[in-house]
């Protein structure tokens, strides 16, 4: 912040001198006025000089016309210019009065509407956080500046649960539902965090969020996956072993998860004292969907950008939650480039470019490297999945807050 700091005292400076000059150079034109009123009253005591001398009979007439003469051209010779220095002034308070109000005023102006932690963020963000404690400190410093933005908060509450602290997640979540509204992925995470918050204890709360979340979209994974967990631990093993079928034919057939859901499912099947089948049918996905896109940098912008500026190039729901997709990273110098998103992209199992019949992809420079904003960017219409052929995707827009 100290280069900022600079700035801004130089900045005021420039201002104070806009002030100070006028006191200054009021100061000079007083000097010029003392000057001249001692140089008309030497004048006028040379003028009774000669008069005297003119009375006594001393002095001839044309000799006191010539000394008058002599001593009116001096007094014109001091006073030349004088009148033009005189300027009208508001006297010295006034100015000295504002130099001090400036820099008061000015401060609690930028303190009140000014963004100096935002900038104090946007510095953090350049280099990589060296532990998980230093990354959610820097998240819970985003939203705190930015809370309007969706992504933050989502990026937190995700930190939050890695971390094991639901409750600090589940009102990260209830934050995010609030701006980003009730999509089913986010009810259900919504959800999970608030079962492990409450020490594994089902409640209305969680049921109704479930519910609703499975209600819009019967395949969500989070709210499937949760169900088994509570179905489960309170011995409705049917139950348990249904969601979790449920489950498994909903992800993609690499999808690491598959086999931790298939033991449950084997396990709550013993339970029942049926056998685990190997070979029981159980309906898989229709494999991972994916997306070409060819990265390019508008020719506008040559000039405007850095080689080692981060490109960020994801792809969001038409119809959903805000947050990416699947996301890949670059820099500038790496374009033009070509990048494929897929599953094995996805920032989460529960959000995939699978689940989603349309998305929109975007390309975005962002110079801090912070994912969540940037400087220009590029976006795409709405696709549907499954298309043949790379996208083309030029950045050559400003990014607007």
């Amino acid at each position: 912040m100290i280069d900022f700091w600079i700035g801004a005292g130089l900045l005021l400076l420039a201002a104070l001198a806009f002030l100070l000059l006028p006191v200054l150079r009021g100061r000079r034109v007083q000097a010029e006025e003392d000057r001249t009123a001692l140089n008309v009253a030497l004048y006028e005591e040379r003028l009774g000089e000669l008069a005297s001398q003119q009375a006594a009979g001393t002095l001839a007439p044309e000799q006191f016309e010539e000394g008058r003469a002599d001593a009116a051209r001096e007094l014109l010779d001091d006073t030349e210019g004088a009148e033009v220095r005189r300027s009208s002034s508001l006297g010295r308070t006034i100015p000295l009065i504002a130099a001090i109000l400036v820099p008061l005023f000015g401060y609690g102006m930028y303190m009140h509407w000014g963004a100096s932690d935002k900038l104090e963020l946007t510095r953090e963000f350049i280099e990589q956080p060296k532990t998980m404690e230093e990354m959610t400190a820097r998240l819970e410093r985003a939203v705190k500046a930015q809370p309007e933005s969706t992504e933050a908060w989502y990026f937190l509450a995700r930190t939050y649960m890695n971390q094991e602290r639901p409750a600090d997640a589940a009102a990260a979540y209830a934050q995010l539902v609030e701006l980003a509204g009730r999509a089913p992925e986010l009810l259900g995470q919504w959800a999970q965090a608030l079962y492990f918050a409450g020490d594994r204890q089902w409640t209305d709360e969680i049921q109704q969020l479930t519910d609703e979340a499975l209600k819009a979209d019967p395949h969500e994974v989070t709210s499937l996956g949760l169900l088994g967990i509570a179905a489960f631990e309170d011995g409705r093993f049917e139950e348990a072993a249904g969601f979790w079928e449920r489950l498994v034919a909903t992800l993609p057939p690499e999808d690491p998860s598959r086999e931790a859901i298939q033991g449950g499912i084997a396990q709550a099947r013993e339970r029942l004292g049926q056998p685990a089948s190997a070979d029981k049918p159980v309906e898989e996905a229709t494999g991972a969907a994916s997306l070409s896109v060819e990265v390019r940098l508008g020719d506008a912008l040559t000039e405007k950008v850095r080689p080692d500026d981060a490109v960020f190039v994801f792809a969001r729901a038409v119809s959903g939650p805000p947050m990416p997709l699947a996301v890949k990273r670059l820099n500038v110098s790496d374009l033009p480039a070509t990048v494929s998103l897929s599953d094995a992209d996805a920032m989460t199992p529960q959000l995939r470019l699978s689940n989603f019949e349309q998305v929109r992809l975007f390309a975005r420079i962002s110079r801090d490297g912070d994912a969540t904003r940037g400087e220009w960017q590029g976006s795409s219409e709405p696709l549907e999945l499954g298309g043949e052929g790379a996208v083309q995707l030029t950045i050559d827009q400003p990014e607007t807050p």
